[in-house]
């Protein structure tokens, strides 16, 4: 189970580390679209936008239905639950780190103004 969740967060992080494809799934999240409309939209190739959407294919986040010569594209059923879930985690644990740092500046400043009277 482990192993199978770190490659899908590998698989879905690494789809979202593209701005191109985080942009794909953007303009998708407001309406579908053809694969030639969003290369149009990206000003890339056809060729390139495929490349795009097979990583978005892999990780979930995009399907695709081809119909007569025009494949169309559409958000996928991964909802990112569980990787924000874990991004929540961290992020607990850096705000908690970061309210420590906070105490510890606060009472050097108590401190050093207090030497100063």
């Amino acid at each position: 189970m482990v192993q199978f969740q770190q490659t899908r967060f590998d698989t879905a992080f690494a789809a979202l580390s593209d701005a191109t494809r985080r942009g794909v799934l953007e303009q998708l999240g407001r309406s579908d679209a053809s694969v030639t409309d969003l290369a149009e939209t990206f000003h890339m190739t056809l060729t390139g936008m495929k490349k795009h959407i097979g990583v978005l294919e892999r990780a979930g986040l995009v399907t695709t239905e081809k119909v007569g010569r025009v494949r169309t594209c559409r958000l996928g059923d991964s909802r990112l639950e569980q990787e924000a879930e874990w991004i929540e985690r961290y992020r607990q644990l850096w705000d908690a780190r970061f309210d420590q740092l906070d105490k510890v500046v606060e009472e050097l400043k108590r401190r050093e103004s207090s030497d100063e009277r």
